[in-house]
């Protein structure tokens, strides 16, 4: 294949992804299985190959950026969100809070915190900031359209109030829903952070980054949020010596601000 590091290199030049901040025997295997799929034999002919086809380019990013997502992903942690950590938040911040949903992938994630938000305050108090590095979900996330596998484990309450079914397995959600998000493009290692965030959601997606990018990343979303925000990880993300990183233990995968 060639010079990795070299490569590496390249790609931070054109994408201004950084993979030295992905874990690499993981990243280095996706890639390689990519480019033998593509019928190239070197990263230089790859990166060659990037260069000149567009839509290459955007088929590499979006394979890079992993994106595994549905409605409601792990119960038990939303059930969690919405009887002690919302009133919590109402409770401190009150009705106009601010949530940034990061790496949101196609929308699932946002829309069901607006759905669980919607229990509590008005549709038209609700907006939500999601963002993700990859613009092909970005795009299927403002189309708001949804097989039913990805909603099998949302309420069915949720179902029949904010989907309209249009075919025998795909739901599109209603446009009342999509209004309340906001969907930009952002790069988690390298791009400004919103602040003022009243809870910042960031599941299952830090297990790919290394220990270094993990690190930054923390005391970045540390600096996002207001004193006493949430910040609300995955179910394999525990926060070891949350403390280093300005946050203290809330609940299973909730960390308060200090």
């Amino acid at each position: 294949m060639g010079d990795y590091e070299v490569f590496k290199s390249k790609i931070f030049q054109m994408t201004k992804i950084d993979l030295s901040c992905y874990k690499e025997r993981q990243m280095k295997r996706r890639i390689d299985a990519l480019i033998v799929k593509a019928g190239i034999a070197t990263y230089d002919e790859y990166v060659a190959a990037l260069r000149k086809d567009p839509a290459l380019l955007e088929e590499f990013v979006t394979y890079l950026t992993i994106n595994v997502s549905e409605f409601y992903r792990n119960p038990d942690q939303w059930k969690v969100l919405e009887n002690e950590i919302l009133p919590y938040l109402f409770e401190r911040f009150g009705n106009d809070i601010r949530i940034w949903s990061a790496a949101c992938s196609t929308g699932d994630e946002p829309y069901t915190l607006v759905m669980l938000l919607a229990k509590f305050i008005p549709l038209n108090k609700i907006h939500i900031l999601a963002t993700d590095l990859d613009k092909q979900v970005l795009e299927k996330a403002q189309i708001g359209l949804y097989d039913e596998k990805s909603l099998k484990g949302l309420p069915k309450e949720f179902i029949k109030k904010h989907f309209t079914q249009v075919s025998e397995k795909s739901y599109q959600i209603h446009d009342e829903i999509k209004k309340c998000v906001e969907f930009k493009q952002h790069n988690l290692l390298k791009d400004p952070y919103p602040s003022g965030c009243d809870m910042i959601v960031c599941r299952n997606v830090m297990i790919y980054f290394t220990e270094d990018a993990k690190k930054s990343i923390y005391h970045k979303f540390n600096q996002a949020l207001k004193e006493d925000g949430m910040l609300f990880v995955g179910s394999t993300e525990q926060i070891i010596s949350a403390a280093d990183y300005g946050f203290t233990a809330y609940r299973s995968f909730f960390y308060k601000k200090d």
